[in-house]
């Protein structure tokens, strides 16, 4: 600690420039737990990471002690909806048909702005169910400073299969709109994907799998070769595609096809993780969606007896992760409360996993699977998103409810500036 003060005072004393020090207990790197190490942020880049008695840099303006926190890699949500909120607020249905996208986008940039406050800083949104490009243009005014937010990658309206979406219910001759952008053949298929990438979608997701009929098990919509004319299409712009898929036949459908993550994936076995891992497609669980959804039923959690959908999930979780397939953070937030991501850690190791292995989801691996280059790491050179918690979230995963700070593009929006 002495020697943590000297340092501290040396480089206050000279301070000139525009970089910022930062001193908290421990330091994850988004694969790694340190203690005794520093972080050195200038401008918006990541400047200095390591020992104490190390570090190069002898003139630094601003110095925030972190006392008793963990600093981490911003939180990179995998699977999330920012135009929705919780069902027991106002159903999927009555969301897409009463109200107007102008009200859900104004919705969304408060939601954007909870989920930055709650550590994330980069979300993958998938699918603005109903709202058209509306996610398109709540990344626009975040990327140009207009709200605050997380840096977005976003679907777009997700594509489906002709009569495989909602909302259902209505006869023929009534027209409503559906929660996503249908298509039939191939033709259709590659033209699609091209509108919606000209539209400003980052990435493109297709429902491999559905309920044809409310009431209905799901069962696969897509042809595979409709999806790998989808999957062609988009990776000759750059761009990837991702699959909702709970059956066993749409996930082998959408891994077969050539998409990179499989989104839900309920009722996957062994052999289906198997084939994911075989071709380097890495697996979205969104367990919180599972359990907040039968909660709004009525399902009370450690009262009642366990439904059987949370006892197939916990069971087809438990073989991904026999299987060794990449696993990546993302709850389908939205259809419980922004901000509250932290759910899905949660149950990520309810259900088997490490808190660390966790955390390298939601950081590291995250960036890593979503081509996030500069991000999911606290390494020099790497962008300065940046947050930190009070306590250990390595030993117990609940401290990532107790967000002290956020530093995004090196930017602190909570904490001492």
């Amino acid at each position: 600690m002495k020697k943590l003060f000297i340092l501290y005072f040396l480089l206050l004393s000279a301070g000139m420039q525009s970089q910022s020090l930062l001193i908290p207990d421990r330091v994850f790197d988004g694969e790694t737990l340190f203690t005794n190490w520093i972080v050195v942020v200038d401008g918006n880049q990541i400047e200095y990471t390591g020992p104490l008695d190390k570090c190069p840099i002898k003139t630094i303006k601003d110095t925030i002690l972190l006392k008793g926190m963990t600093l981490l890699p911003g939180i990179i949500e995998g699977h999330s909806h920012l135009l929705l909120h919780p069902y027991n607020e106002t159903s999927w249905n009555d969301q897409v048909l009463k109200e107007s996208p102008a009200e859900r986008a104004i919705r969304g940039t408060v939601y954007a702005r909870r989920s930055l406050l709650a550590g994330i800083t980069t979300m993958r949104d998938l699918g603005a169910e109903g709202a058209g490009y509306t996610d398109v243009y709540l990344k626009k005014t975040i990327d140009e400073g207009i709200i605050p937010g997380p840096r977005l990658l976003v679907a777009g309206p997700a594509i489906v299969a002709t009569g495989a979406y909602g909302p259902k219910g209505f006869h023929e001759g009534v027209a409503v709109p559906l929660g996503a952008e249908t298509v039939s053949g191939i033709d259709e298929a590659i033209k699609t994907v091209r509108r919606q990438i000209g539209n400003g979608s980052d990435f493109i997701k297709v429902y491999a799998d559905y309920r044809w009929n409310t009431g209905e098990p799901a069962q696969p919509t897509f042809l595979q070769n409709e999806i790998e004319a989808m999957v062609a299409t988009a990776e000759s712009t750059g761009r990837y595609v991702v699959a909702h898929a709970s059956t066993p036949e749409g996930i082998r459908r959408a891994v077969l096809a050539g998409v990179e993550t499989i989104e839900h994936g309920d009722l996957g076995t062994i052999k289906e993780f198997n084939l994911m891992k075989e071709n380097d497609v890495a697996f979205c669980p969104t367990l919180a969606a599972g359990e907040a959804v039968e909660q709004y039923g009525g399902w009370i959690k450690g009262k009642d007896p366990v439904p059987k959908r949370i006892i197939l999930k916990k069971a087809s979780f438990e073989e991904a992760l026999k299987s060794g397939v990449e696993i990546v953070f993302g709850g389908d937030v939205g259809v419980f409360s922004h901000g509250e991501n932290y759910r899905e850690m949660e149950l990520m190791v309810e259900y088997g996993m490490t808190p660390l292995a966790v955390l390298q989801s939601a950081t590291s691996i995250n960036a890593r699977v979503f081509h996030l280059d500069r991000l999911g790491r606290i390494r020099k050179g790497l962008l300065a998103d940046i947050i930190a918690v009070q306590g250990d979230p390595t030993k117990d995963i609940s401290a990532i409810k107790s967000v002290k700070f956020v530093m995004k593009d090196g930017e602190i929006y909570l904490g001492d500036k």
